[in-house]
């Protein structure tokens, strides 16, 4: 193949044409006639589609202004973008890669490991509710100055987390960092699907991780030394950040200031001050605050008591999860009847293949959080694995995913089709799970335990690739961020869930098994520091007593696993039921 033959199809499949001739530059008028046409169109479209159960929902000034940036920045300006994606994406998986590592020895330097998964629950439960609001924060204010807001938190988070003298500030700063991650990873995927149609989006988003190939096993060598005795140590692990990340994340972000500015002055977007009732009605703030406060109400609750049993018997946390409740089933009496620009459309949950698509999520992220969430301690632990190793095993799934995404995102492409895919990887997940049952232990092998990930990394390539794309070619180019964020948020919902079936199992049988596999030679200060933290705590390696604890954290490494194959069998039976849509030459199936 040529290299003019080569770079064509690069460009098609990020949207961006043949490389010859160059786009010409839109007017004015033909960006109105535009919107007139997509007006058009939805009007008189045939009801035998999708089409009929979308309403008419304004443009907010950020979907135009984003629109007119498009048709001004051409091939350049196109490549700038993709450029500047990969290089934020570089840096957001290597935080991703080491601050989750370092969360283990933060935890265990607070000696509060037991509350590991209290944070990570509450992580991914702000990194599900803050995603809608950021959605249409996007599409109001536009997509550059959105990146500008999370990258801030980002900032503020190392800052707080670095500088942590007990464990509620170090906790508070994961909470902005949950914030600033939430919202990179969100607008990441967006600027993607802005540049994509939907019969490449699959093939561009799995791209769009390419660093984590790389990323995790660059981490691990940067984990082992900072957290090694004469290391940095985990604090100066995560300040450090604080400087990379905003110098990489710049180039995308000053790309799409300057663009979005160059389409305001010349006309192309407008240019409009907006009052304060009109921006809380933009963003939808009461649609937000029932919907986002309704999931926080009864996710945290659950979360606490989870975390520490005896919680159920307090008042509040019956009193807490019934408001949440409370909240939810306002929120679509309130979005169908006052919102104007509703960031949940109740016409999205009587179109099949939306829910299907937010319930799978749910369902698959349930069970690899539970089966993930203590996975490292376990392979310290349990396994003797040195800092470096650990890493190394804890991100063989997530580098397989990445690598099967890309290649499955390929076949999407060639067949236009979806469903075989997702049936395929939702089938692999429950073998997976089946062979996790038998294969990971402190008894097996290495290979066996690096099988296991390897086997669960295919099933979530195929599934995590496959629920996106149908849910997004349901709605028009307007309403994307905010289909985007809602799977997104159902993943990291159903995942708060898992992460706290873990939480729950953790704290309610690893010290009863260690007191059963030590015997009458523990005692009660014993097991609640190896209940509670991986540093160094452990008896040495090859003692009986060391031998009691590994099979003690594999006994309980096993109740989680039986957790996920209940989601994940009916996950399997879900996917029978998906519709299978062509998957066209355009960004989504309701617009011309």
């Amino acid at each position: 193949m040529s290299l003019n033959a080569i770079t064509t199809r690069l460009l098609s499949v990020v949207g961006a044409g043949p490389a010859h001739p160059p786009p010409q530059r839109a007017t004015p008028s033909q960006i109105h006639e535009v919107h007139e046409i997509r007006s058009q169109s939805r009007a008189d479209k045939d009801e035998s589609y999708t089409e009929r159960q979308i309403p008419s929902i304004p443009i907010e000034t950020g979907v135009s202004t984003i629109e007119a940036a498009q048709a001004i920045w051409g091939k350049k300006g196109r490549w700038l973008i993709i450029a500047g994606l990969c290089l934020i994406m570089i840096m957001y998986e290597i935080d991703n890669s080491t601050v989750y590592i370092y969360r283990n020895y933060a935890t265990s330097s607070f000696q509060e490991l037991s509350k590991l998964a209290t944070l990570s629950t509450a992580g991914t439960i702000i990194f599900a509710v803050a995603k809608p609001p950021i959605a249409k924060l996007s599409n109001v204010i536009g997509r550059g100055e959105t990146y500008l807001i999370t990258i801030s938190l980002y900032i503020l988070s190392y800052i707080m987390m670095a500088s942590a003298k007990t464990f509620n500030t170090y906790a508070a700063g994961c909470v902005f960092y949950s914030f600033g991650q939430s919202g990179t990873n969100l607008m990441n995927d967006i600027v993607v699907a802005d540049l994509t149609t939907a019969r490449y989006r699959a093939f561009g988003i799995g791209l769009l991780f390419w660093p984590f190939l790389i990323t995790p096993w660059v981490a691990g060598f940067i984990v082992g030394s900072v957290t090694a005795p004469t290391g940095i140590g985990w604090r100066w692990g995560i300040g450090m950040l604080a400087i990379i990340m905003p110098f990489c994340a710049s180039f995308i972000i000053t790309t799409l200031l300057y663009y979005q500015g160059k389409s305001k002055k010349e006309g192309l977007a407008p240019v409009t001050k907006v009052s304060l009732y009109s921006f809380c009605s933009q963003i939808d703030l009461g649609g937000v605050v029932l919907f986002s406060g309704g999931l926080a109400l009864i996710l945290i609750p659950i979360t606490l008591a989870a975390s520490t049993p005896s919680s159920w018997r307090t008042p509040w946390i019956d009193a807490l999860i019934a408001v949440g409740v409370v909240l939810l089933i306002a929120l679509p009496f309130y979005e169908h009847y006052i919102a104007k620009y509703p960031v949940v459309p109740t016409h999205y949950f009587a179109n099949p293949t939306i829910v299907l698509c937010l319930l799978l999520i749910a369902l698959d992220s349930v069970g690899f959080q539970a089966t993930h969430t203590y996975l490292y301690a376990w392979a310290t632990v349990a396994r003797g694995l040195e800092a470096r190793d650990a890493t190394f095993f804890t991100y063989t799934n997530g580098v397989t995913q990445c690598l099967v995404a890309i290649l499955i995102g390929v076949a999407m492409a060639k067949t236009k089709r979806y469903k075989w895919v997702c049936v395929l990887g939702s089938t692999v997940r429950l073998v997976g799970y089946g062979v996790m049952l038998r294969l990971r232990g402190s008894e097996n092998s290495l290979a066996e335990i690096f099988v296991v990930q390897l086997i669960q990394g295919i099933g979530s390539g195929m599934v995590g690739t496959t629920l996106l794309i149908p849910a997004q070619i349901q709605v028009p180019h307007a309403e994307m961020p905010q289909m985007t964020a809602l799977v997104i948020c159902f993943s990291s919902v159903g995942g708060s869930i898992g992460a706290c079936i873990a939480g729950g199992i953790y704290t309610g049988t690893l010290q009863p098994a260690l007191w059963r596999y030590l015997g009458d030679g523990a005692t009660a200060q014993t097991v609640a520091t190896l209940a509670n933290s991986i540093n160094g705590v452990a008896p040495p390696w090859g003692t009986p007593e060391r031998t009691a604890v590994n099979a003690a954290f594999s006994e309980v490494m096993r109740y989680m696993t039986y957790a996920a194959v209940g989601p994940s069998a009916v996950a399997f039976i879900g996917t029978l039921f998906m519709p299978d849509y062509e998957l066209p030459d355009k960004k989504n199936l309701v617009e011309y």
